[in-house]
């Protein structure tokens, strides 16, 4: 499973590499109820097949047909209004602005491919009216910008998880975190877990879980994940993590489990940082099976970073992680 930009680039680097002529759509600047954010992408063959979406899928095609009969620049910036909105069906309303893109470098498309596997991050600086886009390494606070000369995207994942087990709950979780851009790390000290894990994309630790937590899950971004159903070793990675700055602890187990644990944990934390436990974990939607409770779990690490994101947080707390 792989997450959206991996997705658009990769089918952009074949399209490219079969002869076709392709453009590269970026959601610049939104307001009112736009159905996809600021960075989102999507690319459109010269035969008009699609992929990605930057309107929830309603518009994209009709753009780019626009697009396509005038004589833009390279970089072109593209504003759609309310009553625009309704003549192509974004039927949510609001507006939103896209910069398009006439591809001709896959080389460097594959660069930022190949960084996105590797769970590095690599920004792309696009200038409208230039004929191509330049790429530089990316710091610990740099985020997508569009000032109307030059469009910033930060490719690569700004937020991390750190999974505490490397049983079946943890690969099913692994693969939906990693399709919603988080970088995964998985610890696990039992050799019999080591082997069997091959989730591609993610970073296996053989530490002990204490020492992963005090090693890798030291800032904001970072959620951590207690999913061994092991007390030895999930409380351990419990006791490190609830008194840092993460936005998201949580630990697999039943209420009343939960409550044993809390007993457990008591001893030897503040009574404000085991507030902060999420327990049981996941949004409640009647999961039953791995792959369900998976669900659940990625659905709340989603809700726990939006509003980790609100603007009252995000100028201070936003680091890099990788």
């Amino acid at each position: 499973m792989i997450n959206a930009d991996l997705e658009v680039l990769t089918t952009c680097v074949a399209w490219l590499n079969a002869g076709h002529q392709v453009e590269l759509v970026t959601v610049a600047k939104t307001w009112g109820s736009s159905p996809k954010p600021v960075g989102s992408l999507a690319a459109v063959r010269d035969d008009g097949v699609l992929v990605g979406s930057v309107s929830g899928g309603c518009v994209e095609k009709q753009l780019s047909e626009s697009f396509r009969t005038k004589e833009f620049a390279r970089v072109h910036s593209h504003k759609i209004d309310d009553e625009q909105a309704r003549r192509f069906g974004l039927a949510c309303g609001g507006e939103l602005e896209l910069v398009y893109e006439s591809l001709n470098d896959a080389e460097q498309l594959q660069t930022i491919i190949d960084a996105l596997k590797q769970r590095q991050r690599v920004t792309r600086i696009c200038s409208i009216g230039t004929t191509d886009a330049q790429l530089k390494s990316t710091k610990a606070n740099d985020t997508f910008s569009f000032d109307g000369s030059n469009l910033i995207k930060v490719f690569g994942p700004e937020w991390q998880v750190l999974l505490i087990g490397a049983g079946q709950l943890s690969s099913f979780v692994a693969q939906f975190a990693l399709a919603l851009d988080f970088h995964v790390l998985v610890c696990d000290p039992r050799p019999e877990f080591q082997q069997a894990w091959t989730i591609e994309g993610t970073t296996l630790l053989t530490l002990e879980p204490h020492e992963a937590v005090l090693q890798y899950a030291t800032d904001f971004n970072t959620a951590v994940l207690a999913l061994t159903h092991d007390p030895n070793l999930d409380d351990m990675a419990l006791l490190e993590a609830l008194p840092m700055d993460c936005f998201y602890v949580g630990a697999l187990g039943s209420k009343r489990n939960y409550e044993k644990r809390c007993k457990r944990l008591s001893l030897l934390l503040e009574a404000n940082d085991l507030q902060r436990l999420r327990s049981p974990i996941g949004l409640p939607i009647g999961s039953r099976s791995s792959a369900e409770i998976a669900v659940s779990i990625a659905a709340e690490l989603v809700k726990a970073r939006s509003s980790a994101c609100q603007p009252s947080q995000a100028e201070s707390q936003v680091n890099s992680v990788t």
